[in-house]
């Protein structure tokens, strides 16, 4: 990889321009696929996830549990609430898949640094979350056995000039036992 690095960074002065004051048709093919790898090698470095999730259960009380959804949103990237307005970007949404052994307990609730913004692009008020941000679902289990809870988690980020196309993850967290 460090081979391929070297080579994207000596072609970052290499543009379409240069390879046609090539006169000979044999060092044109090289020269413009090399840019053209050199150029899809560049847009993949760039469009790396900046959000790290982690998925845990925190036991409240008998047979009782909070799923935490964590996600820490690198500077200068955030990460859309579950209530953004209809008409702006795509909101964070989470998903059970259904397990008999357990029951949800109300809706799944956000914790962080909540912006409340106006955003031309969209024309709605977007709300969105920086740095961390916890998305908590209280479960019950029926009875005292050991089971997992799993799901996804779809999200968009954005900053100041791009967003990032939506993603999905999923997760599994296991809860009660021995």
């Amino acid at each position: 990889m460090d081979v391929v690095r070297k080579i994207v960074s000596e072609m970052a002065a290499f543009n379409l321009a240069t390879i046609g004051k090539f006169k000979n048709l044999k060092m044109r093919k090289p020269a413009i696929i090399l840019f053209f790898l050199a150029m899809i090698l560049t847009v993949q470095g760039q469009t790396t996830n900046p959000v790290e999730w982690q998925f845990s259960a925190k036991k409240i009380a008998d047979k009782t549990f909070e799923i935490h959804l964590t996600a820490e949103v690198a500077t200068p990237w955030h990460i859309y609430s579950q209530h953004t307005p209809e008409g702006g970007p795509v909101p964070t949404q989470i998903s059970f898949i259904k397990n008999p052994m357990i029951t949800m307990d109300g809706d799944v609730k956000e914790t962080g640094n909540l912006v409340k913004k106006h955003e031309d692009v969209f024309d709605v008020d977007v709300h969105y979350y920086d740095g961390k941000v916890e998305f908590i679902q209280v479960v019950q289990l029926k009875t005292n056995v050991k089971t997992n809870v799993s799901g996804s988690v779809k999200y968009m980020v954005c900053n100041d000039r791009e967003c990032l196309p939506p993603v999905q993850k999923t997760f599994t967290v296991t809860l009660g036992g021995k």
